[in-house]
């Protein structure tokens, strides 16, 4: 079930006037940074998505209540990179994973953008949504404090193989923190789903984009 009042919020374009001609750029400010994303139509994962903004934007405006310094965050389905740089940026250990087909564009947007801070220099991997997750995440080596995904669920086949890897992940002590564009009915379908398994909060509406932003825990015994 969920609980708490939801804030209602407006997505800011965090972006400053293109200094680049390049169609495929996009620039972003976020925790005083600029940050350039290169975008690709040919693939879902290397556009950036209404959730992946609201989530950007409400890590540094809730740094006290969700603090990343020094915390080990996982994201499922990275995209093109822009929250897990967010993450880098305050100061998280992150690990970026995402289908093999978009690494490549994820790798060079994270890369570009932390080579030069002092931080915690993120790791990107491949991750397919409940395939060998026990083999390349083995439990007794890995455990995240964080995991964030952003516009996971939309209209694709893969909505089982993604909660039993959010299952999977979310340990006791695990805080999910999921940014959604809900725009089908199966979104809706899969966020019952999320609400019978986990103890689920709305922390953030965006209602003119359709974004909503929720925590999830672990229900311990």
């Amino acid at each position: 079930s969920l609980t708490g009042s939801p804030v209602t919020l407006k997505i800011l374009q965090n972006w400053v006037p293109r200094v680049s001609h390049y169609f495929d750029k996009e620039h972003y400010t976020y925790v005083g940074h600029q940050i350039v994303i290169q975008e690709s139509i040919e693939h879902f994962g290397a556009v950036v998505w209404p959730g992946a903004l609201a989530l950007s934007q409400y890590l540094e405006s809730n740094q006290e209540q969700f603090n990343l310094k020094d915390k080990k965050v996982l994201e499922i389905g990275a995209g093109t990179g822009l929250l897990s740089i967010v993450a880098c940026i305050l100061g998280a250990h992150v690990t970026a994973t995402d289908l093999p087909e978009v690494l490549e564009n994820l790798s060079y947007n994270i890369s570009r953008n932390t080579k030069n801070l002092n931080m915690h220099k993120p790791e990107v991997r491949k991750l397919v949504w409940g395939e060998g997750l026990n083999e390349d995440f083995p439990v007794s080596t890995y455990h995240y404090d964080f995991i964030l995904a952003t516009d996971v669920v939309y209209h694709h086949a893969a909505l089982d193989p993604l909660l039993e890897t959010m299952v999977y992940f979310c340990k006791p002590g695990t805080l999910l923190l999921w940014a959604n564009k809900f725009r089908f009915s199966t979104d809706y379908e899969f966020l019952e789903k999320v609400c019978s398994i986990f103890n689920t909060t709305i922390l953030a509406e965006f209602p003119e984009s359709n974004v909503k932003l929720l925590k999830a825990t672990v229900r311990e015994n």
